[in-house]
């Protein structure tokens, strides 16, 4: 697997980008015809100024359009790689477990990109501060990086295993 070369490069198994391109032909295709749909109904009613169902039917219009935009722009980013070797290195695409240095807790989440629907695991992005620190250590490193804070942290990689979805 390659890693990303630029600033913009958002990682994605095959899987999460066939997921990605399905939810875009369905809000471009179907769903989006159905807001249509929902407008020009509300808007047969009659006066706009007064139609809360017009002013809802628009206003998911507008959160469409804007999901629309981002998934064309996620995909005109992406780049699709294979799931990662399960070797313990830390690269985009790992299910990462750490703990702070002098911290019993630990900490899982998945390095990749936040568009990959997971509602188990947080997931950070490669160009994080903590991503950009951990990639290419490996199982028992431990790793300084400058937190959005300015603080200085140190975290120790207890696991990395590849994400299996």
């Amino acid at each position: 697997m390659t890693q990303p070369t630029e600033q913009g490069t958002v990682w994605l198994t095959q899987e999460a980008f066939d997921k990605l391109e399905a939810e875009l032909a369905n809000l471009k295709g179907p769903m989006r015809q159905e807001v249509i749909a929902r407008i020009s109904a509300a808007r047969d009613e009659g006066d706009l100024k007064e139609n809360g169902g017009y002013h809802a039917a628009r206003d998911e219009q507008g959160k469409l359009e804007g999901r629309i935009r981002q998934l064309e722009d996620i995909i005109r980013r992406a780049q699709v790689g294979e799931t990662p070797a399960d070797d313990g290195v830390v690269e985009p695409g790992m299910k990462v477990t750490y703990r702070f240095v002098g911290d019993d807790e630990t900490t899982t989440f998945l390095l990749g990109a936040r568009e990959i629907d997971d509602d188990e695991l947080e997931v950070f992005s490669p160009q994080s501060p903590l991503g950009s620190a951990i990639i290419g250590s490996s199982k028992g490193d431990t790793v300084s990086y400058t937190a959005p804070n300015g603080k200085e942290l140190k975290v120790e990689i207890v696991d990395a295993v590849p994400y299996a979805g």
